[in-house]
């Protein structure tokens, strides 16, 4: 695969952004890394010229903008998807990557739409929206001062990506998320069978972790399709013991 294929595939996810200028300033920085797909996850109408404005020569971007209710439906034909945040906290993922580390990760990957999501400028990305997504990717800033830009935030991490992605030597296509989120909904109800969870905190902690590590691994369907067997036999194993 060539490189402009490469990067074709990605996309960027604004969530709730709240100014268009911003949005034309995103678009810019999208387009001198040469990355075309924009989707927004947004209720919010913007004024035209104010995005406009800011993405001069690159209004194109913004003209073939998907806009989504949602960012599980955003990101539901994707086969990896990354929320770019610095923050930490219990409900939020604890690992994660730098931006040269997700741009050699995605050289490895088979073929496939990938999501990188940012959130809103105020406040960035909600717990839920973390874990929306399979992986974090945090931007090294100083203690000083840590904040970030909304399109200097995209411009590094499109940066990284133009700079490091190579034609992709695996023969391989990962599932799409949406595929994963049944795996998941199939592998639970078996687990739920044979009353593996105590408690419905562990229950949302499992689905949460299957889910990651399911994308995470890239699973192409025969393998996804092995994962669903395995968690459907062990539940009649142990309904059959009892």
């Amino acid at each position: 695969m060539k490189e402009s294929d490469n990067l074709n595939r990605i996309q960027i996810v604004l969530v709730q952004t709240q100014d268009g200028a911003n949005i034309g300033s995103v678009c810019r920085a999208m387009k001198t890394m040469g990355i075309n797909k924009l989707v927004l996850v947004s209720d919010n109408t913007y004024d035209e010229n104010r995005v406009r404005t800011l993405a001069l020569h690159a209004s194109d971007i913004w003209e073939k903008r998907i806009v989504y209710k949602t960012l599980d439906e955003a990101l539901a034909t994707s086969i990896y998807s990354v929320g770019a945040t610095r923050r930490r906290g219990k409900f939020r993922k604890s690992d994660y990557l730098s931006p040269e580390q997700l741009s050699e990760k995605i050289t490895m990957m088979g073929e496939g739409l990938v999501s990188i999501v940012f959130g809103r400028e105020s406040s960035g990305l909600t717990d839920d929206e973390v874990h929306s997504c399979s992986q974090i990717v945090t931007i090294p800033t100083s203690d000083d001062f840590p904040s970030l830009n909304l399109s200097q935030a995209v411009q590094i991490i499109t940066y990284n990506l133009y700079n490091r992605l190579k034609p992709f030597p695996v023969e391989n296509t990962p599932v799409t998320k949406e595929r994963v989120n049944k795996a998941v909904v199939d592998s639970m109800e078996n687990l739920d069978s044979i009353g593996y969870f105590k408690q419905d905190l562990e229950k949302h902690w499992t689905t949460n972790f299957l889910k990651d590590v399911f994308e995470r691994a890239q699973l192409n369907e025969s393998e996804v399709k092995r994962l669903e067997k395995l968690f459907f036999k062990v539940s009649k194993i142990v309904i059959y013991k009892k």
